[in-house]
């Protein structure tokens, strides 16, 4: 699919980046695979890893920046948005700057990609997007909006966009994992609330969501990866089996359960033996047979939250992801 061609990913010096670079270098064999981000010294210190990769460029550039991104996507044929401000509180403190790259940058994207004759865009979306509590929530919501109707305002061009939505990747940096195991030698872990219930991902499960992305899309759709769910209690007790909990109540736009598909979405959700797709309610393109496949309808009231999932991670299995992953968590 990528072979011999050329992929942007903006905000590509974050998680998602730092192991879908590798990954489609690897499988794919593309002809270049551009960095597109705003933090030069996160490009100077990913650069030394691909330095003898001549695949590999890097763009220094802001997704608010429309003039630079009509720059940055000149030749690109695929791009994949992961740009974002997605730190719950700093969104909520400082909210216009929230605005700005989610949902004035994706309407930047949208244009340039459009004008540009890029052929395919997948952009990462949260949970947080689905029945929104806070404002980061809100403004990936927004985003997802405008990239699905982007398929529509892209009128006679060819350039399709859709949506993967997931919830936190284990291990990332700033996650409840690195958090955990940095504090564990205290022997207390702070627990929001004992009920609170996370899904559970791989960084390299979301990149191959995104490949199937887009293999998959016709336009307008989000996907939602089938994914085991965690306890938070359970996940501090894997981490630290002797450790004390302390439970401090939840925090100023926090959820008790992660939601990916809310009973609303249900009305235009099919199922896949490992994914769920919304399709769009615009333009009646949920009934099209093109975007549905061979996809089962899931009954109306249907919701895919963390708390009523049917697979769950045991102990044991995450204590093995640790021990595997061990190097890169809270890395990147």
């Amino acid at each position: 699919m990528f072979s011999n061609s050329s992929i942007l990913v903006t905000g590509g010096t974050g998680s998602f980046g730092h192991a879908f670079v590798p990954m489609t270098l690897a499988k794919y064999n593309p002809r270049r695979l551009v960095i597109y981000s705003r933090d030069e010294m996160k490009q100077w210190e990913m650069a030394k890893k691909f330095q003898d990769d001549p695949r590999v460029r890097f763009f220094i550039g802001d997704v608010r920046d429309r003039e630079r991104l009509y720059r940055a996507l000149d030749g690109i044929d695929y791009v994949v948005h992961a740009a974002a401000t997605k730190i719950v509180p700093t969104a909520e403190y400082n909210p216009f700057e929230c605005v700005k790259t989610n949902i004035n940058g994706a309407m930047n994207l949208i244009d340039a990609c459009i004008d540009k004759g890029v052929k395919r865009v997948v952009a990462l979306s949260t949970d947080k997007a689905s029945s929104p509590v806070n404002l980061y929530g809100a403004t990936k919501l927004a985003s997802d909006k405008l990239f699905v109707a982007g398929n529509s305002y892209a009128g006679g061009h060819n350039t399709r966009f859709c949506v993967v939505r997931y919830g936190n990747v284990m291990g990332s940096r700033g996650s409840v994992i690195p958090f955990f195991l940095s504090i564990r030698d205290k022997g207390v872990l702070p627990i929001t609330d004992a009920r609170m219930t996370r899904f559970m991902i791989s960084l390299e499960q979301g990149v191959e969501l995104v490949w199937h992305a887009f293999r998959d899309m016709e336009g307008g759709e989000i996907y939602v990866k089938k994914i085991p769910s965690m306890k938070v209690v359970d996940l501090a007790g894997a981490v630290a089996p002797e450790a004390k909990l302390d439970f401090i109540g939840i925090r100023p736009g926090e959820k008790l359960h992660e939601q990916m598909i809310s009973e609303e979405d249900s009305l235009y959700t099919y199922e896949y033996p490992e994914h769920f797709k919304i399709l769009p309610a615009i333009n009646n393109w949920h009934t099209s047979n093109e975007r549905i496949k061979d996809g089962q309808k899931v009954p109306e009231g249907f919701s895919y939250t963390s708390d009523n999932n049917t697979e769950w991670m045991a102990a044991d299995e995450l204590q093995a992801w640790i021990a595997a992953n061990q190097h890169k968590i809270g890395s990147i």
